[in-house]
C-alpha cells in the first residue's frame, strides 16, 4: 500500500508545454516559483525567470541553465510593485525569447499579524505586492498578447486562504481572495483575446523560506491538518500550474484549482 504521508518525488516530464515560451514571477530561491520553472522546462517550454532579488535571481538562472543544456532560460529583474519594471518585464522577456506564451504570477508576500496590531504599511505592502503585483502583470501581459494577436496563457497563484479564515492572516486572505475575483473577472474579459485565465489555491507547500517567514510550530500544525498529513512538494503545486497551462485544460478559464488534500 502506497504511503500517502511520504512525499513522491517529481513525476517526468510529458511535452505537455513544447515549443512555449513562460514568464514566472518570484521563481528564485526553493519555493513555487523556482518550482514552477522547472516543470515548465520539463514539459518543453523555455522560461524568463524574474524576482526582484538579483544576486538570487542570476543564481537561479545559472541553475536552470546548467539542469536543462537542452532549453532555453532568461531572467529579468523586477519588482512587481513598481508598474514600470512590470512592463519592462513583458517586453524584456518577449524580446529575449521572442514571443511569450504562458504568464504565471506567483509573486506574493504573507506574514502573521492580528488585524488589531496590523499597520497601514503591513496591510498596504502585503496588498500591494501581493494583489496589485499580480493586477499589473496581468495588465501588461494582456496588452502583450492583444498586440501579439496569439493568445495565451495566465496562471495566477491565490491560496485557500481566499476561501478560509487563519488567525493573523487577514491581509494575505484579502489579497488572495483579491487575486480569485480577478482571475475571475479579466478572464472573462481576456476571452476575445484567445486568452485564458485561471489560479491555483494551495493550502500549504513546504520550502525552506516558508521556513524562515513563518513559525515551525504553525506550520507543522497546519501540514498535519492536511489529509496525507503533510504539506504539499513546491513541485506538486507547479505540477498543476503546468496543466493549467497546458492544452489539456482548453476549455478553462476563470477558475481556481485547489492543490489540496483536505476539503477546501
Amino acid at each position: 500500500m502506497t504511503d500517502l504521508s511520504v512525499a513522491p518525488q517529481p513525476v517526468s516530464g510529458h511535452g505537455l508545454l513544447a515549443g512555449r515560451i513562460a514568464v514566472i514571477t518570484a521563481a528564485a530561491g526553493t519555493g513555487i516559483g523556482s518550482a514552477t520553472a522547472r516543470r515548465m522546462l520539463d514539459e518543453g517550454a523555455d522560461v524568463v525567470v524574474s524576482d526582484w532579488h538579483e544576486r538570487r535571481l542570476k543564481q537561479t538562472e545559472e541553475e536552470l541553465a546548467a539542469e536543462y543544456p537542452q532549453r532555453r532560460v532568461a531572467s529579468v529583474v523586477c519588482d512587481v510593485t513598481s508598474t514600470e519594471q512590470v512592463d519592462e518585464l513583458i517586453a524584456a522577456a518577449a524580446k529575449a525569447l521572442g514571443r511569450i506564451d504562458i504568464l504565471v504570477n506567483n509573486a506574493g508576500l504573507g506574514g502573521e499579524t492580528p488585524v488589531v496590531d496590523m499597520t497601514d504599511e503591513q496591510w498596504d505592502r502585503v496588498l500591494d505586492i501581493t494583489l496589485n503585483g499580480t493586477f499589473r502583470c496581468t495588465r501588461a501581459a494582456l496588452k502583450y498578447f492583444r498586440e501579439a494577436g496569439h493568445g495565451g496563457v495566465i496562471v495566477n497563484n491565490a491560496s485557500v486562504l481566499g476561501w478560509r479564515a487563519q488567525h493573523g492572516q487577514a491581509h494575505y486572505a484579502a489579497a488572495k481572495a483579491g487575486v480569485m475575483a480577478l482571475t475571475r473577472c479579466s478572464a472573462v474579459e481576456a476571452a476575445d483575446l484567445g486568452v485564458r485565465i485561471n489560479a491555483v489555491a494551495p493550502s500549504i507547500a513546504r520550502h525552506p523560506f516558508l521556513d524562515k517567514v513563518s513559525s515551525t510550530e504553525l506550520l507543522d500544525r497546519l501540514a498535519a491538518g492536511e489529509a496525507f498529513g503533510r504539506a504539499a512538494e513546491p513541485w506538486e503545486v507547479a505540477a498543476t500550474i503546468a496543466m493549467l497551462a497546458s492544452d489539456y485544460t482548453s476549455y478553462m478559464t476563470g477558475e481556481v484549482v485547489s492543490v489540496s488534500s483536505q476539503r477546501a
